[in-house]
């Protein structure tokens, strides 16, 4: 009898559709949280069950079961641990352990990645193509190249994953993969897809308002609370907000933390890792714990949301040769302007920063982390230049050091940004 303990998510639950399509009937599978697989090893292991085959993917064992799992190996047990998570690499030193984080050619590994390829290595199933198709979508998205190979295929199953449960998965993909010469949704799945599709924008146009930022230990963080969309609410925000570091997605009910990134040069399995948690270098995630709740939920509660960018401006653009106009909710101005080619000033309230930066978009970085600053509409972009013409022209007002004076938009020009913002 062969035993499969997997993770709950979809690259665990491919590892059970692939050992389904192995072993049939003479397979029993079971899919547990981090906390739970222990619970479940510890069952397997009280009942002596040296005749049978045991697989863990897509999860790792505490120290005092790695050590029980061991031994029985020792005494003659079959077990085999197929993970990709770095923090699971320890696992190697055991005949019984194979974690892989990437493949020679670059490519991330995920746990349904390996167990395919080791079942057909040993001979315990044959490659099909639209198995083959399946595992690559369940990879690609497990691992997040899906975004930057433009695979949407691969988001969409794992939508469906969630919008339906485990068992109907299963059954589904099983007799998909089974039936057809290459792995493919139908008429259906398309349609209950299109329409999740459009329930993840609305969800994460909300969340948008609700985004704080602030700095926890060295990174600036983006923190929201929500339920659902994780890695949707992470990519979306991550790209809109370029100057974070990475996402913090709160889950108060299930006291847990998602962190996502989608920069290359930031790890958050570091970060979860602080907090017990653990994953992949762009995703990962913890419990809240109670330093993590003091750090992301209490000391950042009175945080004002993070003002998105005006969006359909002609004249207050971005890395313009006239200048950017950003401003903050304590009502500071920022500036942004070419002193010459490859070289950007900051004027802040009217005074010059004694910064200089190479490029547009790190003096925007350093504004948006520094000061929460978001880009102003065009009104009030000409209106600040129409105002500093207007003292330069006539000095009738007190000019600083550099001939400008600072412009502070009225409070119904606030109200009106407010007003048309996107919602």
């Amino acid at each position: 009898m062969y035993r499969l303990y997997s993770h709950n998510d979809l690259d665990g639950v491919g590892c059970g559709i692939v050992a389904k399509l192995a072993f049939g009937e003479n397979v029993d599978i079971r899919y547990n949280s981090v906390v739970g697989l222990d619970f479940q090893v510890e069952r397997f292991l009280e009942k002596g069950r040296s005749d049978d085959c045991l697989f863990i993917t897509d999860l790792s064992v505490n120290e005092k079961n790695e050590q029980r799992l061991d031994e029985h190996v020792k005494k003659g047990g079959k077990v085999k641990l197929i993970d990709h998570h770095k923090t699971a690499l320890h696992f190697n030193k055991y005949d019984w352990g194979m974690v892989q984080v990437e493949y020679e050619d670059g490519r991330l590994a995920s746990a349904t990645s390996l167990l395919y390829e080791y079942l057909i290595q040993h001979k315990l199933m044959e490659p099909s193509k639209a198995l083959g198709q399946f595992v690559e979508l369940v990879r690609q998205y497990d691992t997040w190249e899906w975004d930057k190979n433009g695979n949407i295929e691969a988001k969409r199953l794992n939508d469906l994953f969630f919008m339906i449960s485990i068992d109907e998965f299963e059954e589904r993909m099983i007799q998909k993969i089974n039936m057809g010469d290459s792995f493919k949704f139908d008429d259906f799945e398309q349609k209950i897809l299109d329409m999740e599709d459009s329930k993840i924008e609305r969800y994460v146009r909300r969340k948008r308002r609700e985004m704080v930022q602030t700095f926890i230990g060295e990174h600036c963080a983006g923190i929201v609370h929500a339920e659902s969309y994780h890695s949707e609410l992470g990519n979306e925000l991550g790209k809109d907000n370029q100057h974070l570091d990475y996402i913090a997605i709160i889950n108060a009910g299930g006291k847990k933390i998602s962190l996502r990134t989608i920069h290359d040069h930031i790890d958050v399995s570091d970060v979860a890792h602080r907090f017990g948690g653990g994953g992949h270098a762009k995703a990962a995630g913890c419990s809240l714990t109670e330093e993590a709740y003091r750090l992301y939920v209490a000391e950042p509660f009175h945080i004002e949301p993070v003002r998105a960018d005006a969006f359909r401006n002609v004249y207050n653009c971005k890395g313009s040769n006239n200048g950017s106009l950003y401003e903050n909710r304590q009502e500071d101005t920022f500036f942004i302007y070419p002193l010459s080619e490859g070289e950007w000033m900051i004027e802040e309230n009217g005074s010059n920063m004694a910064l200089t930066f190479d490029s547009f978009e790190e003096a925007e970085r350093f504004i948006k982390r520094n000061h929460a600053a978001w880009l102003v509409r065009d009104e009030i972009f000409v209106a600040y230049l129409m105002e500093n013409v207007m003292h330069t022209k006539t000095g009738m007002n007190e000019k600083n050091s550099d001939g400008f004076v600072s412009y502070s938009p009225t409070p119904n020009e606030y109200e009106r940004e407010n007003t048309t913002l996107p919602h």
